[in-house]
C-alpha cells in the first residue's frame, strides 16, 4: 500500500502545476489510479481537496495540515510506503516506515 503525500509528489515536477493546481492534481490522480500500484491512498490539502473522487484509489482531504493527514493514514496503515521528499514529514513518521522519494514514483507513472 501506498500513501501518497500528493502536495509534494506534485510539486516535484516543475511543470506550471502552480497556475491550476486543482486541475494538475485531479491529473495526478487520474495517472496514479492507471498505474497498476496496488492500494493507494493520496492526501490532498488546500485548493486540492476540491477535486473529485478517482476511481481506482483512495483520496484523503485532509481538514489541517497534509502532514498531520499523511501520518494519521500511516498509524492506521501499519506497513505501508509513504512517498514523500519533505525530510520534516519524514522524521514524523513511525520507526521503521519505508519512504519512496517522489521521482521514484514519477519514473514509474512515465514507465
Amino acid at each position: 500500500m501506498l500513501v501518497v503525500d500528493v502536495a509534494n509528489l506534485l510539486g516535484s515536477r516543475p511543470d506550471g502545476w502552480w497556475r491550476d493546481r486543482a486541475g494538475a492534481t485531479s491529473r495526478l490522480l487520474v495517472a496514479l489510479a492507471a498505474a497498476g500500484l496496488g492500494e493507494v491512498v493520496a492526501v490532498v490539502e488546500g485548493r486540492a481537496r476540491e477535486v473529485p473522487d478517482v476511481t481506482g484509489l483512495t483520496v484523503v482531504r485532509a481538514g489541517g495540515s497534509g502532514d498531520d493527514e499523511v501520518v494519521a493514514q500511516v498509524l492506521a496503515h501499519p506497513g505501508c510506503t509513504v512517498v514523500t521528499a519533505d525530510r520534516g514529514l519524514r522524521a514524523r513518521l513511525p520507526p521503521g516506515t519505508e519512504v519512496m522519494g517522489p521521482g521514484t514514483l514519477r519514473d514509474r507513472l512515465d514507465g
